[in-house]
């Protein structure tokens, strides 16, 4: 048997996509995988195991070395600036980070105020734009903000756009595309570079055939 490898992986869409990927790929994940509430799977049968964790939280474990590699999104990487590998864009779980505001405050673009999960990001996107804004951090239903007054924009990520106008918001300006990403802990790939390699073709195997399609 070679060595175990541990991986994090987001819950909710990212993790039904990705563990999908992992069985085109030929990797034996248990059918009770998907519906699991445990934090923690064991996958004995392919040397796996599974460490399931809020998104932000995957490029921490990762780079901390609790969890060999992970998938995670680039919005989290472009956020985090963790020590990870990006080793393979897996094209996967697609949106976009993007300004969105009240279409009264996006006519005027003068809102010196953005609320974000993504503070980061933000303050770098609107320091290259020259504007000089004041960032407020919340954890979720960031939709909320312009229309409380708390905020008159908002950076967040988009996909669709529906959350966007059931709350009356229009998408003013696009960051950039975001996909999810396979990263690698760099110590875990000196000392398990063949399983870590293995996994990576495998998966680029499918990416390659995807993008074929």
């Amino acid at each position: 048997m070679g060595k175990e490898l541990t991986i994090a992986m987001p819950k909710g869409r990212i993790f039904e996509e990705a563990a999908d990927m992992l069985r085109k790929a030929g990797y034996q994940l248990p059918e009770e995988f998907d519906d699991s509430r445990k934090l923690i799977i064991q996958v004995p049968e392919e040397n796996l195991r599974f460490i399931l964790a809020k998104p932000m939280d995957v490029t921490t474990y990762v780079e901390h070395g609790v969890a060999d590699v992970g998938i995670a999104g680039k919005d989290v990487l472009l956020e985090e600036e963790r020590d990870v590998y990006e080793v393979l864009d897996l094209n996967i779980s697609k949106c976009r980070l993007a300004v969105a505001g009240l279409p009264e405050t996006a006519a005027d673009n003068v809102a010196p105020r953005v609320a974000t999960k993504y503070p980061n990001v933000a303050s770098s996107y609107f320091r290259e734009q020259g504007e000089q804004v004041e960032i407020i951090k919340l954890n979720g239903s960031i939709e909320l903000a312009p229309l409380i007054g708390l905020a008159g924009r908002i950076v967040d990520i988009v996909s669709t756009g529906q959350t966007l106008r059931e709350n009356g918001l229009v998408e003013t300006e696009k960051i950039c595309d975001i996909t999810s990403r396979f990263i690698v802990n760099p110590v875990s790939y000196r000392m398990k570079d063949a399983v870590i390699d293995e996994m990576a073709s495998k998966l680029s195997l499918i990416v390659e055939g995807e993008k074929a399609k």
